[in-house]
């Protein structure tokens, strides 16, 4: 599926080796224009992804009417097990203090970059809507615009050759080497047009689309986390999901090195293993999540339950805002509890002493508290999926 073409070898940052800077060329990949792709997958391939479309569809109807809280759970969900494929991680602690605005922790820094990048993506291209270069390298620009390394590089296309394994200095013994920067705009534009077509089947269009992204590998990083945001994106433009985003990335994770074998069967011209990995990976994501949603749901009324707090107190207004902000600050708890001071601070110890919230910051200044159980429950999720692919 997947030519080659042998170009010159331009170093990017560092010198390597003697024998690195002896190395004159490189075969490229040459992807293939898939704008008019006519593919039709096997019967089981077909009804694999049908059942998986099925249980996305139930999801999703679950999820409507919640409040917007449930969908940005999912994408924190979707976006940290995107950003684990890429061997980035972070404790679930780490990670409330960078929602908080703390940027300590690289790791956890970029995983909130991530779910910045999705949410982006998947609001701008909605349902019915087209899909623009400009949407794509929007995204990236959210995605590694404060990236220590890469900033200087977001939202724009490599102008560079890149690959994926050998050193970080030589693509000698790399895996794939992408197409030569040269080729970069017409094969996202190619790509483009083929996951703007509303003829194809939905989970094959955007495990296809993915996969085109992935082998085209348009930017100097950050490809992985945008080519998986593409596939929930893809499923919202389609009007398969409308009110929430399915964690697939946690299905992936599981089987992190399947995935990576897929997606080289794919550039071999073979895309049905790859699109059943994504049914089944789609399929658990939607099945588990519909047990999060219920367990999500029921957290306020659990907390108000043991609580009893008087209506219009500043522990009852916080209840509700904690479910929407699951991390906050004492400016945050004095606007949404409508008090100041001594009230919320104490509006603040009551909840955490009952143990629904725990301050993250170990300060007696600007300290951050933390939903104890809605963080606990996004790794729940993620475990959840993963074993489910798993058995």
């Amino acid at each position: 599926m997947h030519g080659t073409e042998n170009l010159p070898w331009r170093q990017q940052q560092r010198a390597g080796t003697r024998e690195d800077r002896l190395l004159r060329s490189v075969d490229a990949a040459i992807p293939p224009l898939i704008a008019a792709l006519d593919y039709a997958p096997s019967l089981p391939t077909t009804f694999l992804a049908e059942s998986a479309l099925l249980a996305i569809a139930q999801a999703d109807a679950e999820a409507g009417g919640h409040s917007a809280a449930l969908s940005r759970f999912m994408v924190r969900t979707e976006s940290v097990a995107s950003s684990k494929i890429e061997r980035i991680t972070a404790t679930a602690t780490d990670y409330a203090r960078a929602l908080a605005g703390n940027r300590s922790n690289t790791s956890a820094t970029s995983m909130v970059a991530a779910s910045s990048a999705l949410s982006q993506l998947v609001t701008t291209v909605g349902p019915g809507r087209a899909f623009t270069l400009k949407h794509i390298l929007n995204a990236h620009r959210e995605l590694m615009k404060d990236d220590p390394f890469e900033a200087g590089f977001a939202g724009k296309l490599r102008d560079m050759q890149n690959w994926i394994g050998g050193s970080d200095h030589s693509p000698r013994g790399a895996f794939y080497v992408p197409p030569a920067p040269g080729r970069v705009g017409e094969l996202l534009t190619d790509l483009i047009a083929y996951l703007n077509r509303d003829d194809i089947p939905v989970l094959t269009q955007a495990a296809i689309g993915h996969a085109q992204f992935e082998s085209i590998h348009g930017f100097t990083d950050g490809n992985g986390r945008i080519g998986r945001a593409l596939v929930s994106a893809t499923l919202r433009r389609r009007g398969v999901t409308v009110n929430s985003v399915l964690p697939i990335a946690s299905g992936l994770l599981a089987r992190r090195d399947e995935y990576f074998s897929v997606l080289g069967t794919y550039r071999l011209g073979d895309p049905a293993p790859l699109i059943d990995l994504f049914s089944r990976s789609a399929r658990a994501a939607a099945t588990c999540a519909r047990a999060t949603m219920a367990r999500l749901t029921a957290i306020p009324q659990e907390w108000i339950a043991e609580l009893k707090p008087r209506r219009g107190s500043a522990v009852a207004r916080l209840i509700p805002a904690f479910y929407d902000n699951p991390v906050m600050s004492q400016a945050d708890a004095e606007q949404y509890s409508g008090t100041s001071g001594v009230q919320t601070y104490r509006a603040m110890y009551e909840l955490e002493h009952a143990g629904f919230i725990h301050e993250i910051t170990g300060r007696k200044r600007d300290r951050i508290w933390a939903a104890s159980g809605l963080l606990a429950e996004l790794d729940d999720l993620d475990r959840r999926i993963q074993e489910s692919m798993r058995d």
